[in-house]
Formats: C-alpha cells, structure tokens, sequence
C-alpha cells in the first residue's frame, strides 16, 4: 500500500494553484474539471516521486467549519520537510510568505508555522541528523512506547 494523495481543503482552487506553485515552487500535476470544480493537485520538486498534494474545493459547510477551527486553535493541516530550515524560510518571507513566528529547535526537529493564504497553517519542519533520529526510534521501539 502507498500513500498517492493527501488533500488539503482550499477556500479558491485557483488562489490555491497559484500560490502553491508561484510561491512554494510545487509543479501542477493534474488540472481536471469535474462539475464546477476542478481534480488539481500539486507535487513537491523534492518530494517522493508519485505524491501528490489535492487542492480540495472547499464546498461542504462541516468542511469549512474544521479548517477554521484547525486555523483558530493554531493546528496546522499539514507538514511539510526541507533540509535547511533557515534557507527556505528566508526563500519563502521573499515571497511574501507569512510565519507565525520563528523557527523552534525541540530537539528531534526545527519547526515554524506559516499561512497558505487559502485558509490553512502549515507546518515546516527540518529533522534533526539522520543518526539522532535512527537512535531515538531504535529507542522508542526498544521502550515499548
């Protein structure tokens, strides 16, 4: 089994589109119309080849509430990774992106928060060092948590 698609609901599939694309740098997979939407997804340059971010129209009232209740409580939709923290959010902030604050170290990530402009927190995590991360799963699993 393989994860193919994860959506992310949009207030406008278009704003979304040009947002994603223009300003993340993601590349426009498929643009289908179907009703008075549209089957849009995106895929990261970077990302693992075959998966695609669903730019989901946003017309179903319980739809709409979530979303805001997710931004209002500041819980982010989605995370996305990169490998150098710092570099990407002084590449995004030059594209108008707005943070929620400052990049956090916890340890096992580097995490800040930023707004997609389509309703939706998203999450932009660096991990710690490949060998930190394989030591404290080998130690998660080994602890029964």
């Amino acid at each position: 089994m393989q994860i193919k698609f994860v959506s992310v609901m949009v207030k406008d599939q278009e704003q979304a589109l040009q947002f994603y694309t223009n300003v993340l740098g993601f590349e426009k997979m498929a643009d289908l119309p179907v009703g008075q939407y549209r089957w849009l997804t995106v895929r990261s340059p970077e990302g693992v080849e075959g998966v695609e971010l669903v730019l989901e129209p946003m017309d179903f009232a319980p739809a709409r509430t979530y979303q805001k209740a997710l931004y209002e409580a500041g819980i982010p939709a989605t995370a996305f990774t990169t490998k150098d923290i710092m570099a990407e959010v002084q590449r995004l902030r030059a594209r108008g992106v707005k943070f929620l604050g400052e990049p956090i170290n916890t340890g096992l990530i580097t995490s800040v928060v930023f707004e997609d402009t389509c309703g939706n927190l998203i999450n932009l995590v660096q991990p710690a060092a490949a060998a930190h991360v394989k030591s404290w799963a080998s130690h998660d699993r080994s602890s029964g948590n």
